[in-house]
């Protein structure tokens, strides 16, 4: 409950103010000045009967309760007018003397030092006015009285301030102090991971060292003795083999907190079990495969099946739920081209689109460079395509083979990803 009345400050307060209100005006209605003379002891002017305009004034004190953590100090201010127009005509003000305690305490709370002091000398120069002017005797015992209860509103609220500042300090230090220890963590990690990564870097250099070794000897004893060929490249196999163990470890220890991972990278052979995955996830997808199916070579192999990977990805998102796609992959003698492309034309589009004609042999029509269409949103589909950090990454991956890559809108609606890979050495 208190939480809730914390998140939602105003609908506390005006229960306050609500309950203040019928309580005071209760007390007017039923006291008069005999009964306040007999339970006060001080011999009080006659007091008038209470009115509409006595009461409105008294409720509007009261009700100035709901508003108290908005506009506290005015609200302070305001209200001296009211108890003091009471008074001079000998009306009965009810329980107004509360809500002016409650809103000295909410300004010493909620405000700083300064503006809290002049409330609580605003407050006492309201009440020795009022003594001064009405003809009411009241003994130093009431003042003592008075001034304490002022006193000890303004001492509540500025201890609940400061306990609230001091409670919000702990707990940015404590902020503070978690990150400074997730960062000193981060650092720990950065420097032991390179530590270990240049460690096994050695390693893996010894080994590659090792192996030239061996390759040369089995080499120049090819000829001579069989045998000792035989061994050198025994040798070579297994210093080849702990070098693949250690630089898997040397990615896993750069890449994540976990383990390495161990199981083979995707190819170009794994494309028809991508196009069924598509088909599942819903998005209608073909695959067409031309020309030779030679082997790649490893690079060019993975770079092509993750550009193919992230355009069928981008066309799941963002082509809409009735588009189609295209998978077509081409092998020359010299070239690779991997040509994606889609019909779509968003989310909000329910037409499907028709089937593209296929291209035949790559390099046909305009050739775009590298940078060309890596900054373009997608026309007609989702906001922002051709910008995320996939296909940036597709990018590099062309690059490093020295290929050609355009993305960009398609001929006829659509989206498209072309890919050139130039095949100078294959397996």
């Amino acid at each position: 409950m208190r939480s809730w009345l914390r998140a939602f400050p105003l609908i506390g307060d005006s229960v306050l103010a609500v309950t203040l209100t019928v309580a005071s005006t209760v007390f007017i209605l039923i006291t008069d000045a005999e009964m306040i003379a007999e339970w006060s002891g001080v011999a009080l002017v006659p007091m008038r009967e209470p009115n509409a305009g006595s009461l409105l004034l008294a409720g509007v004190m009261t009700m100035s309760v709901m508003l108290r953590r908005r506009w506290p100090f005015v609200l302070l201010l305001a209200v001296a007018v009211p108890q003091f127009a009471l008074d001079m005509l000998h009306f009965n003000a009810g329980l107004a003397s509360l809500a002016a305690a409650i809103l000295l305490y909410t300004v010493a709370a909620y405000r700083g030092l300064a503006l809290s002091v002049v409330g609580a000398v605003y407050t006492l120069l309201g009440y020795l006015l009022t003594v001064a002017l009405a003809n009411e005797r009241f003994g130093w015992a009431d003042h003592v009285v008075v001034v304490a209860l002022v006193t000890l509103c303004w001492v509540l609220g500025r201890s609940v301030r400061l306990r609230r500042a001091y409670l919000d300090e702990l707990v940015d230090r404590a902020d503070r102090l978690e990150r400074a220890r997730e960062a000193d963590t981060r650092a720990a990690r950065a420097e032991e991971r390179s530590r270990i990564a240049r460690e096994l870097h050695d390693v893996v250099a010894h080994h590659v060292s090792v192996m030239t070794v061996q390759a040369a000897a089995a080499r120049k004893m090819l000829y001579k003795d069989l045998q000792v060929a035989e061994d050198a490249l025994l040798a070579i196999e297994q210093m080849g083999r702990t070098a693949m163990a250690e630089m898997r470890n040397i990615v896993g220890v750069l890449r994540t907190d976990g383990p390495a991972e161990r199981g083979p990278q995707p190819g170009m052979h794994d494309l028809p079990s991508l196009v069924e995955q598509m088909r599942e996830a819903g998005l209608r997808t073909q695959l067409w495969l031309e020309g030779e199916q030679l082997d790649l070579p490893p690079g060019i192999d993975l770079a092509a099946y993750r550009l193919v990977q992230e355009a069928l990805t981008n066309s799941l998102r963002h082509a809409g739920p009735t588009a189609r796609a295209w998978v077509t992959v081409r092998q020359d003698p010299g070239e690779l081209t991997v040509h994606v492309e889609d019909d779509g034309r968003g989310p909000d589009q329910r037409q499907p689109g028709t089937v593209p004609e296929r291209s035949h042999g790559a390099g046909h029509g305009t050739s775009h460079g590298m940078g060309q269409g890596m900054g373009q949103g997608r026309t007609g589909h989702g906001p922002g395509r051709g910008k995320g950090h996939g296909l940036v990454g597709i990018k590099e991956r062309v690059a490093l083979y020295g290929g050609v890559l355009r993305i960009g809108p398609r001929q006829g609606g659509g989206f498209e990803v072309r890919a050139q890979f130039p095949l100078k050495d294959r397996p």
